[in-house]
């Protein structure tokens, strides 16, 4: 989304520090002044999770480590049983300009979560979450193209272009 509109990003593979948080954006922001502070330049982090109505919001900022350790299989096997299977993505991106400035930039899509996984593509969670927006099929069962007309990350992005003055 981001080379299509003349946005070019050069992915730097060392980690930071991750704060731990509840709140996706104080996580990108922490990450991204340390990355600035790092590296100058444009910086542009971004976060997302899975939160659980049923769960409490479960897990939310901590999707990556769920799904690296319980799996898509883990988590249907928490709501076993729950009736109410509302689910949200959310996405933060902290962008800081070269002269230091920051914006945070949110993108959610509301939806539920299937019984069990279907479809093939996307990662992490996509197999189970079903957008209220669409037509009944999981994330996993779109494409790349039809996802980011739900998607939370897709979402985020359009508001950091808008930001940028690269949309229209």
């Amino acid at each position: 989304m981001l080379s299509s509109r003349g946005l070019d990003c050069i992915w730097i593979r060392e980690r930071v520090r991750e704060l731990q948080s509840e709140d996706l954006a104080e996580i990108v922001l922490a990450s991204g002044i340390e990355a600035y502070e790092k590296w100058g330049g444009g910086v542009l982090l971004e976060d997302s999770g899975l939160f659980v109505t049923a769960l409490g919001g479960f897990p939310g900022p901590y999707s990556a480590y769920v799904f690296r350790t319980i799996g898509v299989k883990g988590l249907l096997k928490l709501m076993e049983g729950v009736q109410d299977r509302e689910a949200w993505f959310k996405s933060a991106i902290c962008y800081i300009s070269p002269d230091g400035s920051q914006s945070i930039f949110t993108g959610e899509v509301k939806g539920i979560l299937a019984a069990e996984p279907r479809g093939t593509g996307g990662f992490g969670f996509d197999p189970i979450f079903i957008p209220a927006e669409g037509d009944g099929r999981t994330f996993a069962q779109m494409t790349v193209r039809e996802k980011n007309l739900y998607s939370h990350r897709a979402r985020a992005v359009q508001k950091l272009l808008k930001h940028l003055g690269l949309t229209g």
